[in-house]
């Protein structure tokens, strides 16, 4: 609604009828559109979610989004454009040592509204007006590694309700059988975070992203039972080094220094030198990896990559006595030979494989055995000691 004014001199308010005119323009403004605000709370959890993972609104309307950290990571929340979300959290990743600066939010029109990192126990908020446009409007968290299982949905719609979550490819796989994920007009409430010291129970299998010399920005570190833990590289897509001992000393990320790491407080008694542990075909060529994300198998988490398009899952397990690794994989779709790599220095591990042969320091599986297969690894250095015991 839009209102004209023309004065002229023979058109001047006076007196008391330039108060009745101001009044009557006081009371037309305030009666145009409506001034509610659709409040959504969101926290970020313990598995690196939003308990929300998706919610609806009216096109044009009003949006408040609260971001409660209750977990002991940093998290931010980018709302993108429809179809942009991967590209927002590729680019993010690319910011690389700009990142902590620039709450990994990266300067791109696809970006429409931001929440910058909140640290744990924190909330941070972000007010809009929801696009006129009807569609779906992802949102994530670009915090190196968490964005390509971290993410939910904006649904601007008219509609009374949302699709099947069962069916919703715009929010995580693991989240589709999750009814209380969220999916309808929320109602305006208050929320206060709650407490908690750690993201998982301190009971193994858990696991940290963290910041680890040695790794990409975009890494997990796992602690498995027995006082074994390991770290995965989401930018290499690759295990990076596994440690016998204490776990991690987070107390400078738990702070919110941005720049701080996390400490190792084991013995790495593995690193991975090689150019890429899996390879296939008869050049078998350092592949190009892409990270998918992972799921939580009985708090055990399966990898997902995809090497030259092939998808590919690891899931790591303690070997016997805790003395080292068993790296599970299966790569359902294995068009052909497949190569697993060790090391090209002997670092007292000691490897055994559940399929295929071997062939000097390199594993040869026919498509068939690749489908799934199991690689033993375990720590000579770590036998002799408790041998000595």
């Amino acid at each position: 609604m839009s209102i004209r004014c023309y004065l002229t001199e023979r058109h001047i308010f006076t007196g008391p009828c330039i108060w009745i005119a101001l009044s009557l323009i006081v009371l037309l403004l305030a009666g145009c559109g409506d001034h509610t605000v659709f409040t959504v709370d969101i926290k970020a959890t313990n598995e690196l979610q939003y308990d929300v993972v998706r919610f609806k609104v009216k096109p044009g309307a009003k949006v408040r989004i609260n971001l409660h950290n209750v977990s002991d990571m940093s998290h931010n929340l980018l709302v993108t454009r429809p179809g942009s979300r991967l590209d927002v959290v590729n680019a993010a990743l690319k910011l690389a040592e700009k990142g902590p600066e620039l709450n990994y939010t990266p300067p791109l029109d696809a970006v429409l509204w931001s929440i910058p990192l909140v640290s744990p126990g924190q909330t941070k908020s972000a007010t809009f007006t929801a696009p006129d446009k009807p569609g779906v409007y992802p949102y994530v968290c670009t915090y190196p590694g968490h964005g390509f299982v971290m993410y939910g949905a904006m649904y601007v719609t008219r509609e009374n309700a949302l699709p099947d979550i069962s069916g919703d490819m715009n929010i995580p796989e693991s989240r589709r059988n999750d009814r209380e994920a969220g999916g309808s007009e929320q109602e305006h409430h208050q929320h206060q975070p709650e407490a908690s010291p750690h993201p998982y129970a301190l009971t193994p299998p858990y696991l940290y992203n963290a910041y680890l010399e040695g790794a990409s920005p975009a890494s997990v570190a796992v602690c498995l039972p027995g006082e074994i833990s390991y770290c995965w590289d989401e930018t290499a897509c690759r295990l990076q080094f596994a440690w016998k001992g204490g776990f991690l000393d987070m107390s400078d990320l738990w702070k919110g220094h941005f720049n701080a790491s996390a400490k190792i407080l084991g013995d790495i008694f593995f690193r991975d030198n090689t150019d890429f542990p899996i390879r296939w075909g008869a050049d078998a060529a350092v592949p190009e990896a892409r990270y998918k994300g992972y799921r939580l198998v009985d708090r055990y988490p399966e990898f997902h990559y995809t090497l030259n398009g092939t998808d590919v899952y690891e899931l790591i397990r303690p070997g016997k006595d805790s003395m080292g690794l068993i790296r599970s994989f299966r790569i359902p779709h294995a068009g052909q030979t497949v190569w697993f790599f060790t090391n090209r220095e002997d670092d007292a591990i000691e490897y055994q494989a559940s399929a295929g042969r071997w062939d000097g320091g390199k594993l040869k599986l026919s498509p068939a055995e690749a489908r799934s297969f199991s690689i033993t690894m375990t720590s000579l250095h770590w036998v002799f000691k408790k041998k000595k015991k």
